[in-house]
């Protein structure tokens, strides 16, 4: 996904809405840390939907807004802008970082589920 990029406050009102699926611009005000006034958020609503972010349905006087794309993609699209500009492109590399965190603490089913797909990469030649 080639799209503009968002600042922290953009980044906010997105994760608002995908942690809603849809929301109003009061609903979207409501779960904003700082919140700025009612006016600069639905200008924001109208930047993101501009730059192709989200998109908005009419429901009587409200606008509903959605993200035009799905959680998933939008997070695999962020995973890897964050591995090209701090892990020089490495996959591993942000993995081990990730691994070696003091707040990971992973499960025995994460680890094992880890190790599958550290598996199916060998095999599969990734």
């Amino acid at each position: 996904m080639t799209k503009a990029g968002l600042s922290r406050r953009e980044r906010q009102i997105m994760d608002v809405i995908f942690a809603r699926g849809k929301a109003t611009a009061a609903e979207v005000m409501e779960d904003l840390p700082d919140a700025p006034g009612y006016s600069a958020v639905r200008a924001m609503l109208r930047k993101l939907e501009d730059k192709g972010h989200v998109r908005h349905e009419q429901d009587g006087p409200r606008y509903v807004y959605a993200a035009t794309t799905a959680l998933e993609e939008a997070q695999e699209s962020a995973l890897q802008r964050l591995v090209r500009t701090f892990f020089a492109g490495s996959s591993g590399k942000a993995a081990a970082a990730l691994l070696d965190m003091p707040s990971a603490k992973l499960t025995d089913t994460e680890l094992d589920e880890l190790a599958e797909l550290i598996e199916q990469a060998r095999k599969g030649g990734r």
